[in-house]
């Protein structure tokens, strides 16, 4: 009886933790010399950690020619730079080739987002 209680008591404080969701990162892949990079980063690096965004899924810079990291499982091989790449518990669910504006970014890198909260 009294086991039962305990395991009760685990899935009652276990369950609700795992539907919040999986942990999200997002991985930039860029190279030295990328001119888009470089307007990233002027554009966007300093307000993204302080962003829903950036607080909902943290940034890791990747070298586009480095070997991938042993945590991450993509979809496909990363091309160009940049390419931003969403992962959901280390694995792709999202990705954006290139970067033009913010304007472009923002909306986009949301609805990638989004879309992975709600699986």
């Amino acid at each position: 009886m009294i086991q039962r209680l305990a395991l009760s008591l685990m899935l009652a404080v276990v369950l609700p933790l795992q539907a919040l969701g999986a942990e999200l990162e997002l991985l930039m892949f860029e190279q030295p010399g990328c001119i888009y990079c470089a307007r990233w980063n002027e554009d966007v690096a300093p307000e993204y950690p302080i962003t829903e965004e950036g607080r909902a899924a943290p940034l890791r810079r990747v070298q586009l020619r480095a070997a991938l990291p042993e945590d991450v499982t993509l979809a496909r091989p990363v091309n160009f730079t940049p390419t931003f790449v969403l992962l959901a518990d280390g694995v792709e669910h999202g990705r954006l080739e290139g970067y033009t504006a913010e304007d472009f970014f923002w909306p986009m890198l949301a609805r990638m987002i989004a879309a992975a909260q709600a699986n």
